[in-house]
């Protein structure tokens, strides 16, 4: 049996919940699942068509956003041993932005890797009853699935070390770039997952971005500029015949589609 990929859990982090859960709806399908009234903060599940969960969605604060926060998607990578990974990776350079955080689905914590992309680094718990229960979130083909996970760095050789050392990313094909280096392909267990490049726009910060599936990237194209979102790059095709649009959400947060070109 292979091991469950790294990347477990995704989180939008937002200025604006409802406006977010709207967006969204309209571009990939997903709904927001209620606000829960007693919580000490907004936080939703997003939901596929089919109610199961591929992340979460976090409206930020005054406090957070006064101290950095920015409207944004996060990756969660799983663990086995949370407190060993953690020592692990700060030894290697990264940063905690916050201490580890316990509750009902686990043990996580939001992390700046070495050359400061945020990540949170995760030991999920199993549903109750279901001790081998594994995240859905990513699925290569999976439509409104998380389907590729792309790494802009200003080290991508250091990146690499750092994935590889701590959460077992291999890298054994690459893709030239031309003058701008090369864009190394993620390898888990003989899965792509996503990839490692140079950061090409020296004013964005080093940062993970998330390609989720969509069954037409020309009706999601529509779909983002109908609905107040910009986009900033596609749709143009990649090697394996899918399409992508890479685009921000109308609160800033950057997010990719792959898919079909379709109409």
């Amino acid at each position: 049996m292979s091991r469950p990929v790294p990347f477990c859990w995704y989180e939008l982090m937002t200025t604006d919940a409802e406006a977010a859960g709207a967006f969204y709806g309209k571009v990939i399908g997903w709904t927001l699942s209620p606000a829960n009234p007693s919580s000490p903060m907004d936080y939703r599940m997003i939901l596929r068509c089919n109610g199961a969960p591929i992340g979460g969605l976090l409206q930020l604060t005054a406090d957070m956003q006064a101290g950095g926060a920015r409207p944004a998607w996060v990756p969660y990578l799983a663990t086995e041993d949370f407190d060993a990974a953690l020592g692990a990776t700060m030894a290697d350079g990264a940063r905690a932005l916050m201490p580890r955080t316990d509750i009902a689905e686990g043990s996580f914590a939001m992390m700046l890797d070495p050359q400061g992309a945020p990540f949170y680094l995760m030991k999920p718990q199993p549903p109750e009853g279901s001790p081998d229960g594994q995240s859905h979130a990513f699925k290569a083909d999976g439509v409104q699935h998380a389907r590729w996970n792309e790494l802009s760095t200003t080290d991508p050789v250091a990146a690499r070390a750092f994935y590889a050392r701590h959460f077992g990313f291999g890298f054994h094909n690459s893709m030239p770039m031309g003058d701008a280096g090369e864009y190394a392909f993620i390898d888990f267990d003989g899965q792509a997952l996503g990839a490692i490049m140079p950061i090409m726009d020296p004013s964005r910060p080093p940062a993970w971005l998330t390609y989720f599936g969509v069954p037409s990237v020309m009706a999601a194209k529509v779909a983002v500029e109908q609905a107040g979102g910009t986009v900033m790059t596609g749709p143009h095709e990649v090697p394996g015949g899918d399409w992508i649009v890479v685009a921000t959400d109308p609160q800033g947060a950057v997010f990719g589609v792959v898919g079909p070109e379709g109409e």
